[in-house]
């Protein structure tokens, strides 16, 4: 399954960013599609994810700030960023699983963004 994401860049603090996220489609059992992000020197964690039905979970810091949106029949993932904030800074990885097999677990190549103040 690949992975393709894109729309990171550098913004200024306060402004807005939309990452986008493709997948081949090769696997109808990936279910959940979302977004992670890694800090450096920090451990990768839970951005947003959304299911093939629509069911969302958010991280607390993403909450009022990240909207997450999917298009099915274009297997696509979209992570819309408002109000951006220096400690959102990271590399954000788009990422799609099966809730019912860990092995079906996949990651994107990952996209910059770097917010300064």
């Amino acid at each position: 399954v690949q992975l393709q994401a894109s729309g990171g860049g550098l913004v200024q603090a306060g402004g807005s960013l939309r990452l986008s996220c493709a997948t081949d489609g090769s696997d109808s059992r990936l279910n959940i599609m979302g977004w992670y992000r890694q800090a450096p020197d920090k451990q990768r964690e839970l951005v947003a994810e959304i299911t093939r039905g629509g069911t969302i979970k958010y991280a607390d810091f993403a909450k009022g700030r990240f909207s997450i949106s999917r298009v099915n029949a274009h297997n696509t993932v979209y992570l819309e960023m408002n109000s951006l904030k220096p400690e959102d800074t990271g590399v954000y990885y788009c990422n799609s699983r099966s809730p019912f097999d860990a092995r079906r677990n996949y990651w994107g190549q990952g996209t910059q963004v770097t917010v300064s103040s």
